[in-house]
């Protein structure tokens, strides 16, 4: 097997419990603004709504077919039509309280902090992400995970997104790292993996819901503290 020396990190759900902490900031805006009083029957509902159009705006973010403008207000608005509510104002403000609270809001998925412990001695660390600077850089000093990465590439300040083999080659630049000696770890196969396999890279398929996925990939996990037995 190969020796690896860098180890590139996926962040949200893989080592960040990303629909936890949705679900507590949800839960905050609800009260804050009064949802019930709309015709929204709970916090719960309404992220259920949201979650599968959001990801739908994701993957058109990914493409290049909307702004990241267009995403934070779409993301909110589309839900509240849901319930019959034509409010952009509010859209607006659910969607700066949401960016504000999600990424301060700490919750890691199980075993991430072992799993670290036991890498960060061993091999070099790194993060990338297509999610938002701001958000990103919150989280990890929020967390206690920022210690333990000597490099973060988000796509923001690449230009381009996962699975963009381009961001890869980006971040193995920034760690000075080659496609040999690394390996990438995430939790989708279409953004992590694929692209991953595409810029040369070798790959760990955090498969955490144990679904049938279809697509080739280096190694596969359901837990993280299975990547200690690869690596």
């Amino acid at each position: 097997m190969k020796t690896y020396r860098h180890l590139f990190f996926d962040l949200d759900r893989t080592l960040w419990d990303f629909d936890a902490a949705a679900e507590v900031a949800f839960e905050r805006i609800y009260e804050k603004y009064n949802l019930k009083s709309l015709g929204i029957p709970c916090a719960h509902e309404f992220h259920e709504v949201y979650h599968p159009l959001n990801e739908q705006l994701w993957e058109l973010y990914r493409e290049d077919k909307i702004t990241k403008a267009d995403l934070n207000r779409t993301r909110f608005l589309k839900p509240l039509e849901h319930y019959g509510i034509h409010d952009v104002e509010l859209a607006d403000h659910l969607s700066e309280d949401y960016v504000y609270w999600s990424p301060r809001i700490v919750r890691l998925v199980p075993g991430t902090m072992e799993l670290l412990d036991y890498l960060k001695p061993k091999y070099h660390l790194h993060l990338i992400t297509n999610g938002f600077q701001e958000v990103q850089h919150t989280k990890l000093s929020g967390s206690g995970l920022e210690p333990y990465f000597e490099t973060l590439t988000v796509s923001e300040e690449v230009g381009v997104k996962k699975p963009n083999p381009e961001i890869f080659h980006y971040a193995l630049r920034k760690a000075n790292a080659t496609t040999e000696e690394s390996i990438v770890i995430g939790d989708e196969m279409a953004v992590d993996i694929d692209g991953a396999r595409a810029a040369g890279i070798d790959q760990i398929f955090f498969n955490s819901n144990g679904k049938e996925v279809e697509g080739e990939r280096t190694f596969e996990v359901k837990y993280l503290r299975e990547i200690i037995e690869i690596l």
